[in-house]
């Protein structure tokens, strides 16, 4: 799993993705997600280890659990909207992290992220599933689309204040264009 730190907006903390465990670990570790019901074999898949160094409260270690073991779906940490807040995506599994509270780490339902991509100018981190989209803003999620697909959205380019996309038709076979509006997650066409 390759993974990379994406520096789209100021952040208040440094990252580095880590191929291995450190020797000598911090002594702040943080293991994602914690405990959801029906998650307790998650960190059997693999993780990302990420060495976070905030800007105050000392380095720490987050190892987030992978979500899926394709090679296709999205790993690598953003910076956010909110300078102080880190999206660390692994193997389709989004985390949300406070440099405040790292114990408070908020898994964003999206499962699996099949892409990401940053809408800096509307200030939002837009989460690709199969059927819809989620997007974040500085305060955490600010909407989930509805559905735009029956399976696989193809996030294309961001223009006007809207997201140009395309979703697959089941009836037709074959993907649909979608105009979805950034401000408020609603949309227009779409393979649904």
């Amino acid at each position: 799993m390759t993974a990379e730190v994406h520096l789209t907006w100021p952040a208040t903390w440094s990252a580095k993705v880590l191929r291995t465990p450190p020797l000598i670990a911090p002594a702040r570790q943080f293991m994602y997600p914690q405990y959801i019901p029906g998650e307790e074999d998650a960190m059997t898949r693999g993780a990302m280890l990420v060495e976070v160094k905030p800007a105050s409260g000392g380095t720490f270690l987050a190892t987030c659990a992978r979500g899926f073991e394709s090679p296709s779906l999205p790993s690598g940490v953003w910076s956010c909207p909110n300078a102080d807040a880190m999206l660390a995506v692994a193997g389709g599994y989004a985390y949300l992290i406070h440099m405040i509270e790292p114990a408070k780490c908020l898994h964003v339902e999206q499962r699996p992220v099949t892409e990401v991509l940053v809408a800096q100018d509307a200030g939002l981190i837009l989460l690709a599933g199969f059927q819809n989209i989620v997007a974040l803003n500085a305060s955490g999620v600010a909407w989930t689309s509805a559905r735009l697909t029956w399976e696989g959205i193809t996030l294309g380019e961001v223009r006007d204040g809207s997201l140009h996309g395309t979703g697959w038709n089941m009836m037709d076979d074959r993907d649909v264009p979608f105009v979805l509006d950034l401000a408020t997650g609603q949309h227009t066409g779409g393979g649904f």
